[in-house]
């Protein structure tokens, strides 16, 4: 007598292991397209935040204020009111204390367009008035989209 035995796949075996198969590898492909996509973004970011940390450096290495003497002492608004008070912020082309960085634009860094916004903000550190510290924002555009905000405080010591 003959015994039966199976020597192979069915038809519909062989077309379910196809489409089983053809599935994961579309995911696969897929995941493996969207990481080749998104493996530039972190280089972009960097860029953004190299910029802004080296205009960010640049406006805190600056004196307070226009009568701030160099090196910072004596600070301004330190004698009586007559003498050595503070200018404010006022936006001279000089760039040689840090309210003359409010609202400069900087387009010359490496694919980088720079923006500065300088503010009063003693009051937010728990200080007497507003004219005693100054906010720093520094924002950063890189050109393959990439965004960077820093943000530091310039205190009158």
């Amino acid at each position: 007598m003959r015994v039966k035995t199976c020597q192979g796949f069915t038809l519909i075996e062989l077309v379910a292991f196809i489409v089983i198969v053809s599935v994961a590898l579309v995911a696969l492909v897929s995941v493996f397209s969207r990481a080749t996509q998104d493996s530039v973004d972190p280089l972009i970011q960097i860029r953004a935040l190299e910029c802004a940390q080296a205009k960010m450096d640049e406006v805190l290495a600056r004196k307070f204020d226009e009568n701030t003497p160099t090196g910072g002492v004596p600070a301004c608004d330190t004698f009586d009111a007559g003498t050595n008070s503070c200018a404010g912020i006022l936006a001279d082309t000089d760039l040689d204390d840090v309210g003359d960085y409010n609202g400069h634009t900087d387009t010359s860094k490496d694919r980088c367009s720079i923006s500065v916004t300088v503010t009063e903000a003693g009051t937010d550190l728990g200080l007497a008035s507003d004219a005693e510290a100054r906010r720093i924002d520094v924002t950063a555009n890189s050109d393959g989209g990439g965004q960077a905000i820093l943000s530091a405080y310039k205190v009158n010591f």
